[in-house]
């Protein structure tokens, strides 16, 4: 399991009811001193009410990944690779399953829906494994 410092940019892998399957960009505020548990700052949730500010909680260390490398966007996909689609204030991990002009169709198994989005939302998904950051594409060449 990763330690994380304070100041780092993680993702949050959520597990609560309408995120699962999502990932949530995230700052690590603390470790607390019990436990595998860290303080962690939306990026892109808030709080409600009349002056909303940046979400702060309380999370298991196992549902925290660091950021994912940033990599050169690929010119477009290819019908069942696996992305994230930047939506709904996260990334949330589905499978291409068309293209129209320049949008592509997106589908997510963990809710069953299906949606459109333009390059600039997708992004290629990665594993991470063993402490390294791997493209779905390369796993499913390697295990075949």
């Amino acid at each position: 399991m990763d330690e994380f410092v304070k100041g780092e940019l993680v993702e949050v892998c959520s597990k609560e009811d309408g995120f699962l399957g999502s990932y949530l960009e995230s700052k690590i505020l603390s470790k607390l001193p019990r436990g595998s548990f860290y303080k962690v700052k939306y990026k892109n949730l808030v709080t409600e009410g009349e002056d909303p500010l940046p979400l702060i909680e309380i999370i298991s260390a196992d549902e925290i990944r660091p950021l994912p490398p940033k990599l050169s966007q690929p010119l477009t996909f290819h019908l069942h690779d696996k992305v994230d689609a930047f939506d709904s204030d996260a990334w949330w991990v589905g499978y291409i399953t068309g293209r129209r002009g320049n949008k592509f169709s997106v589908y997510f198994s963990e809710s069953n829906e299906e949606c459109e989005y333009p390059l600039g939302l997708l992004r290629r998904h990665l594993d991470l494994v063993n402490g390294h950051w791997v493209s779905s594409a390369t796993r499913q060449q390697s295990t075949s």
